[in-house]
């Protein structure tokens, strides 16, 4: 049996994807596979994967011949692992060596349905170390008791999928896949199914992941429609939340979540192409009156100034034809 499969989407990375593959090689062990899905890159990423598939031991490459976003890339790469454990990375980011068999580790010692770290934030030639919000580490605890409280930083708003590794048991029980399709802000349903509906989970200070912040090509950098996909995926968020059975404690959460997104992206509106940024007003506007008005309500009186400002106005806004996410 293989024990540990890591899933590495790619997307025109090939100025990054040496790196990456090397610090795989330095986590090479003889019962882990790394599954490389080219998610249709238009660059010289696929020749990049294709050699790596013969020089990278455990490597199995997979190439979408039609894109589909990040989402639909790590569920090609859930299909095909066969490890008792999964964890992913990132086509632009890597690895210290050695870290994945001390993740392996961490869970076999643990027992739990996954375990979540720390990671290292990388801009520039700047270093900064990003802690999980979860304070008790090493201790097997309820995913349900790391959502809240709804006014701080909890484990559902550290949605890095990266950051962690998860038992097989997750993917026969339907948790582990993300929703097809979305394009940005594809963890965030993912993370809150995970700690609704998992049974254990716990926190660790390992250190291993190196997270590229900044890269042009990424989508967190770039203001084009398919940023817009967060509206989808936190109405996803609100939607499965509203129907749990501690609904009424935790739609707050989700619901000031969902405001401050908007809000940050209301913030740097100036960096979305002109049409984009009106879809984004008109878009958010509707989204702001589909959730319950009274949470949101709840939600604003929390905020800082500026903010609850900026979102009282927004749902104030006129609807627009064809604003529906």
């Amino acid at each position: 049996m293989v024990k540990l499969s890591v899933i590495v989407p790619f997307y025109n990375v090939q100025q990054y994807a040496p790196d990456t593959l090397k610090s795989l090689r330095a986590n090479a062990h003889a019962d882990f596979e790394f599954i490389l899905v080219d998610d249709c890159s238009r660059d010289g990423t696929p020749d990049i994967l294709a050699r790596a598939e013969r020089e990278l031991p455990g490597a199995v490459y997979v190439r979408h011949e039609k894109n589909g976003g990040l989402a639909t890339a790590r569920n090609t790469g859930i299909d095909k692992a066969r490890g008792e454990y999964l964890t992913f990375l990132d086509g632009d980011d890597w690895l210290a060596p050695g870290y994945f068999p001390q993740l392996v580790d961490a869970i076999e010692e643990l027992g739990c349905d996954f375990v979540r770290t720390d990671h290292v934030q990388c801009t520039a030639r700047a270093r900064t170390i990003q802690r999980m919000p979860h304070g008790r580490r090493g201790v097997v605890m309820n995913p349900r008791e790391a959502i809240l409280p709804a006014d701080r930083s909890t484990s559902v708003d550290y949605a890095y999928a990266w950051a962690g590794i998860y038992h097989r048991r997750l993917v026969d029980r339907g948790l582990l896949h993300f929703t097809d399709g979305l394009r940005t802000a594809e963890d965030r349903p993912w993370i809150w199914k995970l700690h609704r509906e998992a049974e254990s989970f716990a926190a660790v200070s390992l250190l291993g992941v190196f997270y590229r912040r900044g890269v042009a090509s990424s989508l967190t950098q770039i203001g084009d429609v398919r940023q817009l996909d967060f509206i989808r995926a936190f109405d996803q968020v609100i939607e499965e939340t509203a129907q749990d059975r501690d609904a009424d404690k935790l739609l707050p959460k989700a619901v000031r979540t969902y405001c401050a997104i908007i809000s940050h992206h209301l913030g740097s509106i100036e960096r979305f192409e002109p049409a984009v940024a009106r879809k984004l007003k008109s878009m958010s506007a509707v989204a702001l009156r589909r959730m319950p008005q009274d949470v949101v309500d709840e939600a604003l009186d929390s905020m800082d100034i500026q903010r609850a400002t900026r979102l009282r106005r927004l749902r104030r806004r006129p609807a627009a034809a064809g604003a529906a996410a």
